[in-house]
Formats: C-alpha cells, structure tokens, sequence
C-alpha cells in the first residue's frame, strides 16, 4: 500500500505543541509519511491556537493559506484540529468553507481515522469529477457533522507517550495536566480545554523516562496551572512531590518550570525549588496584574499584599531565581492612576522577563460584559510605556553578568556568526526568551557548556565556552 503523505502546521504554546507532537506519532504509527512541505502532500493538518484575537488570525491566516493551495491542486486536503477548532466548533466550517475536516482539541487520539476519511472523500470527489464533469458543480457539500470531530473533555489525563517530537532532541515538554479550573473573567481557556485533570505521577514518570531515553536533557513542565497539580486526583497539591520524583530521572539534567499560578506555593514546594539539583532557578509565574481591584475584577484570587509576600520569600529561598512574569495592560476599566501602580510595582520588583500584553476582549468570558473599555490605542500606548521600563531592567541585568560564569545548554550553531552557537541560560526558556551566543570549539546541540560571560548585547549575552559536560 502507497504511503500517504501529510504536511503538519503547529501553532500556539506549548501545551498545543505536546498535542501536536502525539498526532505526529499516532499519524506515524499509522502509515502516514511526514513532509516537510505542504506543496503536494495528501493532506496537510494545522493544530491551530484560538487563545486571544491575534492568535486566532495567525490560525486563520495560515488555514486560508493552506486553502490557497488545495484550490490550485497542489494539496489534496485540509485539516484544521486544536484550539480554534474547539472554540469555533461548526462555526469554523462557514468561515473557512474549503475544510475538509475539523478535529477538536480532544480528538487528536483519532487524528489517522479523521485523515483517513478526509483523504477518502477526496479522491471519491475526484473520481465523480472526472466522470460527470461540470454537472458534479451541483452536488450537495458533506453535512457539517460529518466533518466534524469533537469528543467531551477526560475526567483522566490523556497520555503524551510514542511522540514525534519537533523540538531539538536535548528538550522537551511535559504536560503534567490538562485543563483549568482557574474561572478568570478574562480567559477562555476553560472553555476550550475544559476543567483541571491532573495526570497521575507514574505516568508522568514514564513520560519523563520515554524523553530522557530519547535523549532530552532539559524537561520543561507545562500545565494551565502547574501549582494546582494534583488537587483534583489526591485531595491536595503534589507538585513538589512529583518534582523530587522528576529529579531522579536518570539522564535528565534540567528541569524548568513554566506557568506557575500565585496560590498553592506551599513552604514544601518552595523549599524544593530552592534544594532540588536539576531544577533550575527559573519561574514562570503569571501574574496579569497588581492593582487589588483589577485581579479582584479578573477573578485571580490572589491580592498585591500576598503576591508581595510570596515573591519575597522565593526570592529569598533562590538568591538566583530569574522570574518570568506577564500583564494584561488596558483591562476594562484600569484607570491611569492603577496602570502607574503596576508601573511602579514592575520597576521596584524587577523581573528578569516579563511579557505585556493589550486586553483582547474574548468572546464568551465574563470580561467581554464588563464597562469601560479601555480605547485601542491608550491599550498599545500603556503596553510601550510598561515594556519601556522592564527594558532597562532587562538591559541592566544583562550588563550584571559580564565577567560571571554560567552554565548553558546548547541548541545549535548560529546562524548569522560562524564558530558561534546559540545557547540558554538558566534564565532563558527556549522561544520566549533571550539568548546566549556561545563561541568555542567542539560544541554541539544539546551540550551543556561552563562559560564565561564576554558581553551584554540588549537582552541577549555573548559568552566564551570554557568547558562541556
């Protein structure tokens, strides 16, 4: 039997892109050959984002580009699975009328059965064309339904194992959960992805062990909400236990912690941020704002006296914690004088990351009903002027490590300088954050590499490899 072909389009974070990574592998088990180009592929799969506004024209930009393609013959079919799909649902089909088949985000574990049927349709389409010609113009389109895949949310974790991976061997993600039972008025995540389900330990475990047998040496944990691990499957947060597991993976060398809600930080987990060897002193912990009205409004349940308290003392437990954080600017009804509180809270505090981000009204969420909508451009203006500041912090703390030694983790040579790899700090998650180009001799992807550091090039560092481990 001919293999068949399929190009693949991973948009969104990196929760969508474990999604992506597992219908890569079941799409493999079943036969189907990976193209590196949508040009002539049997048909090509776009795991889309439906996450705020921009996000989802980039998912539409790309399944329209797709389209572009099919009508002048040089892809058979299209298949649009993931976020967008889950939000939009049949809704989807009357906007981009040309898919062949939508998947929704807990579809993906039939994903060869959706290609299949997709790809079928389209040579019996085929074959009527070439027999009755123009009169196959008048035949009746398949019924939404029949295009359409959607599957109710787990009350269990689906499993992440036999992935195709598409990040770098030496790194991966981990999906400790799925879901989010954090209800902000803001957000439609839950909608999209239902409640919080936590996998258990051991297969996480097994995970992990299945990425470090396959040569992944940084484990970055992903969830909606990482803290809340295992509140809804043992009666109480386990993370910290489940990181201490993690830790003695062998193989394993770093493990980085991403989207870490304000609540739920015990003393224990705390305490083994600070003392476990492979976790590296790096955080990722969304905070959107400080103003005590606002998150009340956003429906955080956390206030600025307790976010306070609680960056002190990690701060304190980990002397070399790189705090990753991000803010809604412009949420219906900040007022100026509450921007200035956030202005002052990020200059004083001083991350070494942060992402700001206008409000995107979401159709669906709580906030889309609330008044005083803050104009477009006062949104865009507030951005420039929170990112501005977080500059100059950024910039100062590059400039702080000139002449320090680090350890770096190696992704590959560097493109634009001969002799010289782009690598990660500590501090540097891999695609959101910043940089270090490396120069030396004998180094590849995936090693980790002393260095000292030569340079402060805005956010990003130059640095001389002393020695590889």
């Amino acid at each position: 039997m001919e293999s068949k072909s399929f190009a693949f389009v991973s948009l969104g974070c990196p929760k969508n892109l474990v999604d992506s990574e597992r219908m890569l592998g079941k799409l493999a088990q079943d036969g189907y050959s990976l193209t590196p180009d949508a040009d002539g592929a049997d048909v090509v799969v776009i795991n889309t984002c439906g996450f705020i506004e921009p996000a989802r024209q980039e998912s539409l930009g790309v399944i329209r580009e797709m389209l572009a393609l099919k009508e002048q013959g040089r892809v058979g079919a299209v298949v649009v699975a993931g976020c967008l799909a889950e939000r939009k649902k049949d809704d989807l089909l009357n906007e981009v009328p040309g898919v062949d088949r939508i998947v929704g985000v807990f579809g993906r574990e039939e994903i060869a059965h959706v290609l299949n049927r997709a790809i079928a349709s389209k040579q019996d389409e085929n074959i009527e064309l070439g027999t009755i010609g123009p009169r196959a113009e008048g035949r009746l389109p398949i019924a939404a339904e029949q295009r359409s895949l959607f599957r109710p949310a787990p009350v269990r974790a689906l499993e992440d194992t036999a992935r195709l991976r598409i990040t770098p061997r030496h790194y991966a993600y981990l999906k400790i959960s799925e879901g989010c039972d954090r209800l902000c008025t803001f957000c439609a995540i839950p909608g999209m992805r239902g409640k919080h389900v936590t996998k258990p330990i051991e297969e996480v475990l097994r995970e992990a062990r299945e990425l470090a047998a396959d040569g992944v040496r940084e484990l970055i944990v992903v969830a909606q909400d990482t803290t809340y691990y295992g509140l809804d499957l043992y009666g109480k947060v386990r993370l910290a236990e489940l990181l201490r597991k993690l830790n003695e993976v062998e193989g394993l060398e770093w493990i980085r912690i991403l989207y870490a809600y304000p609540i739920h930080f015990t003393d224990e987990l705390i305490q083994t941020l600070a003392e476990t060897p492979k976790i590296v002193p790096y955080l990722d912990m969304p905070l959107q704002h400080i103003n005590d009205r606002l998150l009340k409004r956003m429906q955080r349940r956390v206030n600025r006296a307790e976010t306070e308290d609680l960056l002190s003392r990690l701060r304190q437990a980990i002397p070399q914690l790189a705090l990753r954080t991000t803010f809604i600017v412009g949420f219906p009804g900040e007022t100026e004088s509450e921007f200035e509180e956030l202005c002052e809270f990020v200059a004083a505090t001083k991350f070494e990351r942060v992402g700001v981000f206008p409000y995107s009204v979401e159709p669906g969420t709580p906030a889309e009903r609330l008044p005083d909508r803050v104009p477009e451009e006062a949104q865009r203006e507030r951005r420039d002027r929170l990112m501005e500041i977080q500059q100059e912090i950024a910039f100062a703390w590059t400039r702080e490590q000139v002449g320090k030694e680090c350890e770096v983790i190696v992704d590959g040579p560097d493109p634009e300088v001969p002799g010289h790899f782009l690598a990660r700090s500590h501090a540097d998650a891999p695609d959101i954050d910043c940089v270090v180009r490396l120069k030396g001799k004998g180094i590849r992807g995936g090693d980790l590499v002393r260095a000292r550091v030569t340079g402060a090039d805005g956010y990003d560092l130059a640095a001389r490899a002393l020695r590889v481990r």
